[in-house]
């Protein structure tokens, strides 16, 4: 008999719960790509909507000086973009997405609590997918009125707030306390490869034919839609009927109480046990296991109110670090590749292909950022710190033009890293530990509801953010990045209560994992 092959074994290895542990969380990353990817293409854009009609002009006839220039101050730019007033159109743009998604986002955690999350996401998904293609057909029927842009963009951000805090559910459903800042950090570099797969598909067709931009990603995020209505799996309690049905005698414990809990899903809680050793769901080994089936005792917990998810200690500091945080993100994400353009002097492609390297830095920040923090057991240390040093970057990151080539890159890879980090950081795991927080004692169903409380609040910052960018950089990009500078500094600010408290903290507990956590206090 031929050996059996060691890649073979080494898949033989996992058992079943693994593999769906694994699937849900490849799949919840590539829905959450989806949605960065149909964000980012109105960034790559904006040069297009308004050129430079002079330069344009000069390019022309220094080419071929014997034919007259078809460019003029008509037809270079996309009306209603071709004004003098065009970065204030472009902000309002922005503005009108972000502050729709911003104030649906307090009410989608809420919604999320109550209804089933694939269908939730499922219908936010395709939503999303119809606006973000409206926007694309724009071009192809030529529409110049401004009114429909804007209702697109408002339209577009409120069905968008479906994603964040169903998938965050989804994972934290899947994934215990255990690694949680590295596991959250590798998944959440899901924004970053959204981003740049984003520009890269709006700055193909950007040049040629800026509706495609947009159609694209809404046809990609649509059908993502569909494939989460198919296969996703919201709690691993949900495969227990496809198992019983299976394997009718595999259970040798008779079930006498049930209860109905998050999502309408039987709370039925497994643990795993080995030699006596009780194994974390997360970082459970690769041996047999036996289970064991403990059932939740009589009431139903309810989903927790708003005010309540407010009282949780921490959700309101790490809620008002995140509006700044994410004012600073955000800001780079829908000005970026505009800002390159202008400082740098390339075209709408290069640019957006260059500005792909600050979401390659932003993968490798939030992924350190989980690992320090999951270390060290001090998350709001980690981001302090990470704030702290962005700020010095930020103002090297304003002299851009002065740089070349090789600098400017590692500035994007640097700047990316510190910015996105702390942002990461508090979207995902932080996000988790609170919802999951010991006060609540064991009511799993406050987890959407603190989600969408941080990332709605970090949201109104994303909304106020480009909006000023887009005021700000009339007067020039040095103001631009001076305000980035101060939203950076009041970021920190904001989280050195919770800062001095994890350093003064001496309840250090030793996990069996060997790694050295902090439990959080209340604060």
């Amino acid at each position: 008999m031929a050996p059996v092959p060691p890649g073979i074994r080494f898949l033989a290895s996992f058992n079943r719960d693994q593999w769906y542990r694994a699937f849900t969380f490849g799949l919840t990353f590539l829905l959450y790509t989806s949605f960065h990817l149909s964000r980012k293409p109105i960034s790559i854009v904006k040069s297009e909507l308004h050129k430079n009609c002079s330069a344009l002009h000069e390019l022309s006839t220094a080419g071929s000086r014997q034919l007259p220039s078809f460019h003029t101050e008509t037809d270079c730019s996309w009306k209603p973009f071709d004004k003098s007033n065009y970065k204030q159109l472009l902000g309002a743009m922005d503005y009108s997405f972000l502050c729709a998604y911003a104030v649906g986002m307090y009410l989608s955690g809420i919604i999320g609590e109550r209804l089933p999350i694939r269908l939730y996401l499922t219908f936010g998904m395709l939503m999303s997918g119809l606006f973000t293609c409206l926007f694309g057909l724009g071009r192809i029927y030529n529409i110049h009125n401004l009114s429909f842009y804007i209702f697109v963009q408002v339209a577009n951000g409120l069905v968008q707030t479906t994603g964040w805090p169903s998938v965050v559910t989804c994972i934290g459903n899947w994934f215990g306390k255990g690694r949680r800042g590295l596991i959250m950090g590798i998944w959440n570099s899901h924004t970053s490869v959204g981003n740049i797969l984003g520009s890269l598909i709006a700055g193909y067709w950007v040049s040629s034919n800026w509706g495609l931009s947009f159609i694209v990603p809404g046809l990609v995020i649509a059908a993502m839609g569909v494939v989460c209505f198919l296969f996703l799996i919201e709690h691993p309690n949900d495969l227990k009927s496809i198992h019983d049905v299976q394997n009718p005698a595999s259970s040798n414990t008779k079930l006498t109480n049930s209860w109905k809990g998050v999502n309408g899903h039987n709370q039925l809680y497994h643990s795993y046990k080995q030699g006596g050793k009780s194994q974390n769901w997360d970082t459970e080994l690769l041996l047999p296991v036996q289970q064991v089936v403990v059932v939740k005792s009589e009431s139903e917990p309810s989903a927790i109110s708003f005010m309540g998810a407010l009282r949780i200690p921490g959700v309101i500091e790490f809620s008002l670090c995140l509006l700044f945080a994410k004012l600073v993100s955000y800001t780079f994400l829908f000005w970026l590749p505009l800002y390159i353009t202008k400082a740098a002097h390339l075209d709408a492609k290069k640019a957006g292909e260059l500005s792909t390297l600050f979401d390659v830095g932003g993968i490798v920040g939030g992924i350190l950022a989980g690992v320090i923090s999951d270390k060290l057991g001090k998350r709001a240390t980690t981001c302090a710190v990470m704030l702290l040093l962005a700020a010095p970057t930020l103002y090297g990151f304003s002299m851009i033009s002065e740089f070349g080539l090789g600098p400017t890159i590692g500035m994007l890879l640097v700047c990316g890293g510190l910015v996105n980090g702390p942002y990461a950081l508090i979207t995902t795991a932080v996000s988790a530990d609170l919802g999951t927080h010991k006060s609540l004692k064991g009511n799993s169903r406050a987890l959407s509801t603190v989600t969408a409380i941080i990332d709605g609040t970090g949201s109104v910052g994303a909304a106020i953010g480009p909006l000023l960018a887009g005021v700000l950089s009339s007067r020039g990009w040095n103001q631009v990045f001076y305000m980035l500078m101060a939203a950076d500094f009041l970021a920190l600010v904001l989280l050195l209560r919770l800062v001095t408290k994890e350093l003064t903290s001496a309840n250090v507990v030793k996990p069996r994992s060997g790694s050295t956590t902090v439990e959080m206090k209340e604060h």
